[in-house]
């Protein structure tokens, strides 16, 4: 067992002026400021255009009798497909199946509703995968300076 192999917390001395600070992984985890920004931005997210318009989209589509008809029909078909797939292990069927349930997800496809809902997804996604780029280049570009930098040892470290 080597010398520094132990199971308790301390904090290592180096001197005076100069001791490796400490995390505790709840610190690390929850900061609250960090938390409290996050919860800001998520907020603002939400009153954000692209989250408006997939909100409207959902409820249209919640509310549209054709698309939850299709919806619930490939529903039921998925669940004939499951069954012939595993319980009835009838290859032909399920093919025939699979195409219905392809034939159906083309009609409700080409619904209008339906494309403006999926786009509305497809913005929202790239308006969140966006802000996290900025936020990790952000920091990353912050790393990468800051490792450019000399670190300046307190004279005692010496």
């Amino acid at each position: 067992m080597s010398a520094h192999a132990h199971d308790h917390d301390h904090d290592h001395e180096h001197g005076e002026g100069c001791a490796v600070p400490v995390f505790d992984n709840r610190e690390l985890i929850v900061r609250e400021d960090i938390l409290a920004r996050a919860k800001e931005l998520a907020q603002l997210i939400t009153t954000s255009e692209e989250v408006e318009l997939y909100q409207k989209s959902e409820k249209l589509i919640q509310s549209h009798d054709k698309v939850q008809g299709l919806i619930t029909t490939i529903k039921k078909k998925q669940k004939e497909l499951v069954a012939f797939q595993n319980t009835f292990k009838n290859p032909s069927m399920v093919e025939k199946i699979e195409g219905e349930i392809d034939a159906i997800q083309d009609e409700l496809d080409n619904i209008p509703i339906v494309q403006q809902f999926q786009q509305s997804q497809v913005d929202v996604n790239y308006l969140l995968q966006s802000i996290v780029s900025v936020i990790r280049d952000t920091v990353a570009e912050k790393l990468d300076v800051e490792a450019a930098k000399p670190a300046e040892a307190p004279e005692e470290c010496d």
